[in-house]
Order: structure tokens, then C-alpha cells, then sequence
């Protein structure tokens, strides 16, 4: 038990220094960590998810993705399994934006169950700001756009967690209806 606590205390630390100076897109410009935090805490509180390897890929998921951290460096520090979730949930940066948009639909129904987890843990913290603290230039079509994107990314994912759908369909019917009023 305390060996779990141990890896996942050093993966918070780890994206914490990784993630330093970043800032969310929002008008407040929010510490970037918040959001693997609440990735992580969305998969332990609805899903009900203890495997500390699945909560360290949420803890880590963007680290490749947005810092210059490599998935060798999460491999060496993590371990293979994690650095597989990871890797899973990194879009390709060298892609257009739309292109790497389209790509995480299309990559979504080949991710494995534990990949599929924290996608969808991402989507429902991406749509909830989008929602309640979007970024600051973001239009009202805008936000609508990458709510339907996002169901579709989910759409193909499969978590095999019905209690973590369910929130994501409720997350996303909310913020359609925060978005249209």
C-alpha cells in the first residue's frame, strides 16, 4: 500500500515540476496541474479506479504531450505500463491541429481499457472548463465545437466503466446546457 502511495505521491511531484509555470487558458490563467490532478481524481471518485499505475498515466497524461519530458524519461521513472497509458493518450504535436483532432477519434477505438480511462477522465475535465472557465478567446462556437468533439473521441473509447460514461454524458449535457443559456 504505501509503495502505491509512494509511486503516485512521485508522479504528482514529477508533472508538478514538469507542468511549473504553465497556466491553464482560462481568464484566471489557472496553475496547469490543477488539471491531471482532477483528471485523477475524477477516475478515483466516479470510476472508482485504485490502480495507482492508471491514476499516474492521468497524473502524467500531458507531461510528453507539453512538456520536454520523453516517454523513456515516464518509462525509467514509472515504468513500462505507465508509460504505455501515456503514450496512448499523446497526441503526435508534429501533426496539424485538425489532423491530430481527427487522429485522437480515430486512434480512440485501439487505446486499451486503461488508456480509454483516462481519455475520457481528460474529456469530462476539458468539458467541464470549457463549460464553467473556458479559455478567455474562446467563442460560444467554439465551445460547441469542441463539446461535439469530444463526445465523438469519447464515442470510441471503450473504459468498460459505465459509472464514468455516465458522468461524461451528464458532464456533457450540463455544459450544452451552461453553454446555451
Amino acid at each position: 500500500m504505501m509503495e502505491n502511495i509512494s509511486l503516485f505521491l512521485k508522479a504528482l511531484h514529477f508533472a508538478a515540476d514538469k507542468h511549473r509555470g504553465q497556466r491553464r487558458k482560462d481568464e484566471s490563467a489557472s496553475p496547469y496541474i490543477n488539471h491531471p490532478i482532477y483528471v485523477a481524481q475524477i477516475l478515483s471518485d466516479i470510476a472508482g479506479i485504485d490502480d495507482v499505475e492508471v491514476l499516474c498515466g492521468a497524473i502524467l497524461h500531458d507531461t510528453v504531450e507539453d512538456t520536454e519530458t520523453s516517454l523513456n524519461d515516464i518509462e525509467l521513472a514509472f515504468g513500462l505500463r505507465v508509460a504505455r497509458i501515456v503514450e496512448e493518450v499523446t497526441d503526435d504535436k508534429s501533426l496539424a491541429k485538425g489532423a491530430r483532432k481527427q487522429a485522437q477519434i480515430d486512434h480512440a477505438t485501439h487505446i486499451s481499457r486503461e488508456g480509454a480511462l483516462v481519455k475520457v477522465a481528460d474529456k469530462i475535465a476539458n468539458i467541464r472548463d470549457v463549460a464553467s472557465n473556458p479559455p478567455s478567446d474562446w467563442s460560444t462556437k467554439r465551445r460547441k465545437e469542441y463539446l461535439d468533439w469530444a463526445e465523438e473521441v469519447v464515442t470510441n473509447c471503450k473504459p468498460e466503466s459505465p459509472e464514468l460514461l455516465s458522468y461524461f454524458e451528464d458532464s456533457l449535457g450540463s455544459a450544452r446546457k451552461g453553454i446555451d443559456s
